[in-house]
């Protein structure tokens, strides 16, 4: 490729080990009888040959095909300017049976985003229990103390979602400064006077945009016709947002029942079940709207 000549193999009289490979030339072979070398020393015994690596099996390679129920259900409630409320529920439903198996293999999907609700109800968990300063002198912040809250949270990002190079982890970043975006428009001005539910409402806030841009991402919104509409496509994405919203409420809801006492050594634990149920739930309620 990009050669003016092609290669015509190896001319005469070229040897089949080449002698710079062993730094000279091979030495001689032991004679099969046992016999000594030509310099008077016992033969060595054959070397063993090497053990091969014991290397993970490659996984078998998914269907590609498994996003295009979701994707085509999805695109049926685009097309409905959000009206066509049944399509929404069989693009969710759809998305966690069948593209990825499960609400299980659902969650794992969200490796970085789960590290990042992790730290985020970590930080939240601290600042409460230590104040906020201390919590944010634990993190070489301090200086942030006192700062209004989207500040303060945006001088958290990199702690919370350290890297963006791929996909997973840019998820992660972009549902964190979704969360801070609307972190305002839900009261949340003051983060030194945080009450255990406006905690549930930060991390509820970042596990609903963190699904809604892991579902968005598999499904391939660019494939997907949106209303050309400005307010209907508006419409189409906020409908989405309140339907996965519901099912991390129901879902953050459950677990803070189930653990009521929050520790550090608990907290990564309880965001997983989070994101485990919310998927179950999401697809049970999705299959409630399409059988509606």
């Amino acid at each position: 490729m990009g050669t003016s000549t092609a290669y015509g193999g190896p001319g005469g009289g070229t040897p089949l080990v080449p002698s710079w490979l062993g730094g000279g030339a091979p030495p001689a072979p032991a004679a099969p009888d046992g016999s000594p070398n030509g310099d008077g020393t016992a033969p060595s015994p054959p070397a063993a040959p090497p053990t091969p690596p014991n290397r993970p099996a490659i996984p078998a390679a998914a269907d590609p095909s498994r996003f295009s129920g979701a994707r085509n259900s999805f695109t049926r409630f685009a097309g409905s300017g959000g009206g066509d409320r049944a399509n929404l529920g069989r693009a969710v439903s759809r998305y966690v049976s069948t593209a990825s198996g499960g609400a299980r293999q659902a969650a794992q999907r969200m490796g970085a985003s789960r590290g990042a609700g992790a730290r985020l109800l970590g930080f939240l968990a601290d600042a409460q229990a230590r104040g906020v300063r201390e919590a944010l002198r634990s993190l070489d912040l301090e200086a942030l103390a006192g700062r209004p809250i989207a500040e303060i949270f945006v001088g958290l990002a990199d702690y919370i979602c350290p890297g963006a190079g791929t996909v997973d982890e840019g998820i992660a970043r972009e549902a964190y400064v979704e969360t801070i975006i609307e972190l305002t428009t839900e009261g949340l001005t003051d983060l030194s006077t945080f009450t255990p539910d406006q905690m549930q409402t930060v991390f509820e806030l970042y596990a609903t945009h963190a699904i809604e841009a892991r579902i968005c991402n598999d499904i391939g919104t660019k494939a997907v016709t949106m209303p050309a509409d400005a307010q209907a496509a508006h419409r189409v994405e906020a409908q989405l947002r309140d339907f996965i919203r519901g099912g991390v409420s129901d879902a953050l809801t459950a677990a803070r029942a189930a653990t009521p006492n929050l520790t550090p050594e608990r907290i990564q634990s309880f965001v997983d079940a989070v994101y485990e149920s919310a998927f179950a739930i999401l697809q049970s309620l999705g299959e409630a709207e399409a059988n509606q």
